[in-house]
């Protein structure tokens, strides 16, 4: 049977001097550091002669921006998928991410009442499911081959634990999926065989702007 990589790409440093939870706000765009970091995994996956044969990405800017150097570096054409897309969430455009404290103001109340679902935004099963049906979409395309599908964090760090077997309720300040970080899932055929996390642009990682759940 085939042996097929999909990698989960996050997206890039996104210039927010703000502190906004953009969410799937338009507009978004990478940084200087952003654009840097997008093109150190470029690099990475070409240098290594990667077999990449497809890049698909979340419509929104910051993820387009982070996938045209490596669809360029392999000489391919950049697809959109929607099921790529950020989760929604009903702080978009506020400032929780930056400075939580905010929670604790009384209209927020009625969001809080179930984080397990969670019931501020898409549910992470529903974010699970539109995301291993790009994945299956992908590896059923490009079967023996290597495809980048780029995204954002909680849609990848659910996808992650879904192949792990793992609960998707979860504590946000633990997740492993920093800016512009590779998750690889490895299939034999049909078959999910393995896992594989890496941080090509770990060098500019220190001091970058990280909202949670961007």
């Amino acid at each position: 049977m085939a042996t097929t990589t999909v990698h989960l790409l996050r997206h890039g440093e996104v210039h927010n001097p703000d502190g906004v939870l953009y969410g799937r706000i338009e507009g978004y765009r990478l940084s200087e550091r952003g654009l840097a970091m997008a093109r150190h995994v470029a690099s990475h996956l070409s240098d290594a002669g990667r077999d990449v044969v497809a890049v698909v990405a979340s419509p929104l800017q910051r993820a387009q921006e982070t996938a045209k150097p490596v669809a360029d570096a392999f000489g391919l054409d950049l697809a959109s998928d929607e099921r790529l897309v950020e989760a929604g969430n009903v702080f978009e455009g506020s400032t929780i991410g930056s400075r939580p404290a905010q929670l604790a103001h009384p209209r927020y109340w009625r969001y809080l009442w179930n984080p397990l679902r969670p019931s501020w935004g898409e549910a992470y099963t529903a974010q699970v499911a539109r995301m291993r049906a790009a994945v299956d979409d992908a590896r059923r395309a490009h079967a023996g081959h290597e495809v980048v599908l780029v995204s954002h964090q909680l849609p990848v760090w659910l996808t992650r634990r879904s192949y792990e077997g793992r609960p998707l309720a979860h504590d946000p300040r633990r997740r492993e999926c920093t800016l512009a970080s590779l998750t690889s899932l490895t299939f034999d055929g049909d078959r999910f065989v393995g896992l594989h996390y890496s941080e090509p642009a770990a060098s500019l990682l220190a001091g970058a702007n990280q909202v949670p759940g961007a």
